[in-house]
């Protein structure tokens, strides 16, 4: 329980942080461009034409809105990330309950095997996507709740109010749009990630020398599988959104 706590508490902590960003991002997706491109140069010095970055469009969210407006849908966004992480950790509990390690298992874990990887990543793959269908619905009202600000709408005003609206205009499945390229985005990028990690682990950084080398190979992998499953990312936001008023 203390671990879930604090999990919960650093998980809130970065959601409200972390918001802003990706306020901006969800109205760059469905490409919104309220400001001109400005003349710029790109990495090869030659002199390009760029559309803002995100400084110019928080400044731009908050000359019409204020500075609160760039936390509007941070409540639904709050409430996925909570419930998520106690349905996250009571699954791998339930995993940890069935299969306790053996004494051996310490040593398994500084040079896995690559069974032992699969049985690892099957476990986190069930985990997150149960915790991915169960707050999908908050993630909807979240997206839908950002992209008010294209057109000034208030229909998503509050999460109560959001799900009768949903609810009553498209039905059960009306929360759940979007949610198969989420979920197939999330399992790639944990395979990816896992599998090129494991092989990176095993083979590229086996001697000593690039034995610190190890503990950032996940990391690297990570952005890198984050990377190519972005558009599951784009195109489930964009379902999340499209027809909702």
């Amino acid at each position: 329980m203390a671990d879930t706590a604090s999990q919960l508490l650093l998980g809130s902590g970065l959601t409200v942080v972390s918001h802003p960003l990706m306020y901006v991002k969800m109205l760059v997706q469905v490409g919104h461009e309220p400001l001109p491109p400005t003349l710029g140069r790109n990495i090869f010095g030659r002199q390009v034409y760029q559309l803002p970055g995100f400084f110019a469009y928080a400044k731009h969210i908050i000359r019409i809105d204020g500075k609160r407006g760039l936390f509007k849908g941070l409540t639904p966004r709050l409430c996925a990330g909570a419930v998520g992480t106690v349905v996250h950790s009571k699954v791998l509990q339930c995993y940890q309950n069935q299969n306790q390690m053996e004494e051996s298992g310490s040593k398994q874990k500084e040079n896995p095997c690559l069974e032992f990887v699969i049985k690892e990543t099957t476990q986190e793959m069930v985990a997150r996507s149960a915790a991915t269908v169960i707050t999908h619905p908050f993630h909807v009202i979240t997206l839908r709740c950002m992209v008010q600000f294209i057109g000034r709408e208030t229909k998503y005003d509050g999460v109560f109010t959001s799900i009768v609206t949903i609810y009553r205009e498209e039905g059960v499945l009306g929360f759940f749009a979007g949610l198969i390229p989420r979920l197939l985005g999330d399992v790639f990028s944990l395979w990816i990630c896992n599998m090129v990690a494991y092989l990176l682990n095993k083979y590229a950084l086996e001697n000593e020398a690039m034995g610190e080398m190890k503990s950032y190979s996940q990391a690297v992998t990570g952005f890198l599988a984050s990377m190519l499953t972005y558009p599951f990312v784009l195109v489930s936001n964009l379902m999340a959104v499209n027809d909702c008023g």
